[in-house]
């Protein structure tokens, strides 16, 4: 039950019948829509029909609003319907619309709030796609927590969705990465190698994989030569380090169901053509790439950027703000060129949404993306990219400092087994995914209502701590959630009891609000505030006995409260389960 959405029906409804024969596109019916008002002290709901459709219908706002709200005023539902301002509709509801809303959780289970907004649609997410250059470390942790959490967010209104993590297999870091494991090697067999050379990889993780090389080849790698070696090196290194990575994404609750190797884009098959050849031709077939030059980039030149006739993207014609090199004067593809010709693939995959989960260092790739994704779908598919800021740990009030290049750095995994996997994410996802986040690694571990994750668990174990109470004194059966539903929801009068249950309603409008704007942080706040509801209500009990939720003297009411406590644990469930995180039947 989506109250939202059954209100903004009836005053489409009411529209039609107020102007039968005028014609009102379907568009314009659904941008009336219903949600809460600014101020809960003017109703429980707000609509701005009249202030959408007045123009179309070629009459006042204000005055439709007088002959929406008369018509809207007749529903049982509605206690009041009253326009405000220039033509608002501001809505209170009866009380038993609350009663049906309990009902109707208890009714639906752990599916209530599940959409079919999505309606199907494929959408990709990426995530995570480190280099595979060593273990996760914590810069890695908030972008592996949010495409998690958004691709749980997106399935559950209704997407079908696919986690997809792009593996940067290719390039001069993973040649740099085979020399560091060769050097470990040989340091394996028994060789004084000294301090790491500058340039090279110096952490200490790549010794397990020297061991490892010693075990396979023996000392067979010495004698090889150099590019036949560096070959197996390369694949028997990116092989241990993604093991690596997989294992540390794995202790998170992060997964993926696609791991895409950068490298298969750049093979070449029997006719001696590779994926990014294939796009090239498909590029110049549309007329979307030309021979040309570029200007110098602003401030500091890059590596591949040269002053000589290359083969150009048509970038600016779909919203870049510069073309971009495909291929270099020398005929060599530039990184760009693999990045198109995996949009390409997805796209050949059937995705019709692909969203990126990036690094607020990479703020510059958004527009390309974007064109990239214009150009290649014509349109049909969409490109969403999210950039999340740093995260800044803290320990006692002192900063904890990082540097992958001297291999001193905060893994992942140092994260969270020291904290655990449930204050990582939960954190992770406590602010907007662009705003900077400082992580302190007591604050997180604390038991107390300044802690939100452990805020937010205990509302849940405190729900179920009150039904198995429930059942050690009424017996199970009674308090079963078939009997809990039939409850009269009705006896739930006292405001506190109210508000939780109008909060229990917002539920569905939130997940599909939050997937609409791919912003999985709204149902970590949304849950802090409906913990923050119940542990209210729970305080107000202990002043006043006659609002506890188990009374022995009035079973009835009891069983009532039950029945919203249950209601309070089913969403808290659901939404830490789409956050990753657990939801406890008891908290020690």
């Amino acid at each position: 039950m989506n109250i939202f959405s059954h209100y903004a029906d009836l005053v489409r409804t009411a529209i039609r019948e107020l102007h039968p024969g005028e014609e009102v596109s379907a568009e314009l019916l659904q941008r009336c829509v219903v949600e809460p008002p600014r101020d809960s002290a003017h109703g429980d709901l707000a609509t701005n029909a009249a202030m959408v459709l007045a123009k179309p219908l070629k009459t006042n706002p204000r005055a439709l609003a007088e002959q929406l709200a008369a018509r809207l005023a007749h529903n049982d539902d509605i206690v009041s319907a009253e326009v405000a301002g220039p033509g608002f509709i501001n809505l209170r509801l009866a009380e038993g619309v609350w009663a049906k809303v309990v009902a109707a959780i208890l009714a639906a289970g752990s599916d209530f709030g599940r959409s079919t907004m999505g309606g199907g649609l494929k959408v990709n997410v990426e995530y995570v796609s480190a280099n595979p250059t060593g273990p996760m470390h914590v810069g890695h942790c908030r972008g592996a927590v949010v495409g998690d959490a958004l691709a749980s967010l997106l399935d559950f209104a209704g997407y079908d969705v696919t986690r997809e993590y792009y593996i940067n297999d290719a390039g001069s870091q993973v040649d740099t990465l085979a020399s560091s494991a060769f050097l470990r090697y040989r340091e394996a067999l028994g060789e004084d190698i000294g301090a790491i050379p500058e340039g090279l990889y110096p952490g200490d993780y790549l010794v397990p994989v020297g061991q490892m090389l010693v075990e396979k080849y023996a000392d067979r790698l010495l004698a090889m030569d150099e590019r036949e070696r560096m070959v197996l090196v390369k694949d028997a290194t990116i092989d241990a380090m993604m093991d690596l990575i997989r294992a540390d994404l794995a202790l998170l609750n992060v997964r993926h169901e696609v791991f895409f190797s950068e490298r298969t884009l750049h093979a070449r098959d029997g006719a001696n053509s590779s994926q990014i050849d294939r796009m090239l031709e498909e590029l110049r077939s549309r007329d979307l790439v030309y021979e040309g030059t570029l200007p110098p980039p602003k401030g500091q030149l890059p590596e591949d950027w040269e002053d000589r006739e290359q083969t150009l993207f048509r970038a600016t014609a779909f919203g870049d703000d510069i073309d971009r090199a495909l291929k270099k004067s020398d005929g060599s593809y530039t990184y760009f060129a693999a990045d198109v010709a995996y949009f390409l693939s997805k796209y050949e995959r059937g995705f019709k949404e692909m969203i990126f989960i990036l690094g607020a260092d990479h703020g510059g790739y958004v527009k390309r993306l974007e064109a990239v994704g214009r150009a290649i779908s014509k349109g049909e598919a969409k490109v969403i990219v999210r950039l999340c800021q740093l995260v800044k740990l803290f320990r006692g009030g002192e900063q904890v400092t990082m540097s992958k290049r001297s291999g001193e750095f905060v893994t992942l995994r140092d994260v969270v087994e020291e904290v655990g996997r449930d204050p990582v994410r939960f954190m992770m996802l406590y602010r907007k995914n662009d705003a900077p986040l400082d992580f302190d690694f007591q604050k997180v571990t604390e038991q107390s209502k300044d802690n939100p994750v452990f805020y937010v668990q205990y509302g849940h174990a405190r729900c179920r701590s009150v039904l198995r109470q429930a059942g050690e004194e009424f017996g199970a059966e009674a308090v079963s959630p078939q009997a809990l539903e039939a409850a009269d929801f009705s006896l739930l009068t006292d405001s506190g009891e109210r508000d939780i249950a109008a909060k229990l309603a917002a539920w569905p409008r939130l997940v599909e609000s939050a997937a609409e704007a791919h912003e999985p942080h709204r149902v970590s706040f949304y849950l802090h505030e409906l913990a923050s509801a119940l542990h209210s209500q729970w305080n107000k009990g202990k002043d006043s006995p006659q609002l506890r939720f188990i009374n022995a003297e009035d079973r009835q009411t009891t069983l009532a409260r039950l029945g919203l406590v249950h209601a309070i644990s089913l969403v808290l469930a659901s939404g830490l389960g789409i956050l990753g995180v657990e939801a406890p039947e008891e908290m020690r």
